[in-house]
């Protein structure tokens, strides 16, 4: 029962940043110049925008990612704190806090470009570190947005009853041990294509026979709105899993939002199917608001399951 676990729902472990938001009316090409809107300062980044998906929806949720010691390292904990997160594996210093610079546009679409500051400083000892805290997780949730030697070294450091579920963003080649752990490997289509290179194919199907063929034990491949499809090393055809109808009005950590909920459910015991069902009701209602973390539900918002 989850009141006999003495540790976390969740543990994310990844990236904190600072999001610089900029509404355009169209980016602007090579050379061009575009005005936008006045600038909007929100805590981000994917471990922190997990982090703080999952405390809201209840889960009790631990954060590992290092900060600066700065105005947004402090802006980001303050975040983390107000919605619950146990902040005591965050750590401070090294470097500037990481920071995403977003456009978005009319339509809810974004681009992001991020600098990683103190992010690229949470290393493989912090990891071994921080050890009671990837043990006492029901749930470990990772991303690229660190050292990939630093998810490596987390692949090391689970228990054997550990769970790991990884968003390869931006994505990166893994190595095998790292791939092995996987459950689920959680990819949009950008991030299924880069791993799968010229054999991914055209269909999500494809995709997801793919990447369980890497050797991941289940995969959840992230179809905006349309859904996602999720697939198990025993059932590879997969299954779909549609999304709710919504007026999107910005897209920004639509995904954290579904990989936090994801992450949260399967900890709990659901299957990877009724988790990914969770998760979409989730993600959906996160981009009918705007920004990142100010735009996530609690679990009342979203209803239940």
């Amino acid at each position: 029962m989850q009141e006999e676990h003495a540790g976390h729902d969740l543990l994310v472990v990844g990236s904190a940043n600072a999001d610089l938001v900029i509404g355009v009316e169209r980016r602007p090409a090579p050379g061009e110049t575009v005005l936008g809107s006045d600038l909007a300062v929100h805590p981000g980044g994917k471990g922190g925008n997990q982090a703080v998906a999952a405390a809201r929806l209840g889960a009790r949720t631990a954060l590992l990612a290092r900060v600066g010691d700065d105005a947004h390292g402090r802006l980001l904990l303050d975040a983390q704190r107000a919605a619950g997160t146990d902040t005591s594996g965050v750590l401070a210093g090294g470097a500037p806090t990481g920071v995403a610079l977003i456009t978005v546009d009319p339509s809810g679409d974004n681009s992001i470009v991020v600098s990683p500051g103190a992010n690229a400083r949470l290393t493989p000892a912090d990891v071994r570190a921080a050890a009671p805290l990837v043990a006492g997780a029901r749930v470990v949730s990772t991303m690229l947005e660190i050292p990939l030697e630093t998810v490596a070294e987390l692949v090391r450091t689970l228990p054997p009853e550990g769970r790991l579920v990884l968003n390869p963003s931006p994505p990166a080649p893994l190595p095998a041990e790292v791939l092995a752990a996987c459950d689920p490997l959680v990819v949009n289509e950008h991030e299924a294509r880069f791993i799968l290179g010229e054999a991914a194919g055209e269909a999500p199907g494809e995709w997801a026979r793919g990447l369980l063929a890497l050797g991941p034990r289940s995969v959840v491949v992230t179809l905006g709105a349309d859904g996602a499809l999720v697939a198990e090393a025993g059932a590879p055809e997969g299954v779909r899993v549609p999304s709710l109808k919504v007026e999107a009005v910005d897209t920004t950590g639509a995904g954290d939002a579904f990989t936090a909920a994801l992450a949260w459910r399967l900890g709990l015991g659901e299957s990877l199917a009724e988790a990914a069902r969770y998760a979409v009701r989730v993600g959906a209602a996160a981009v009918t608001r705007p920004g990142a973390q100010a735009s996530y539900p609690t679990a009342e918002e979203v209803g239940a399951p």
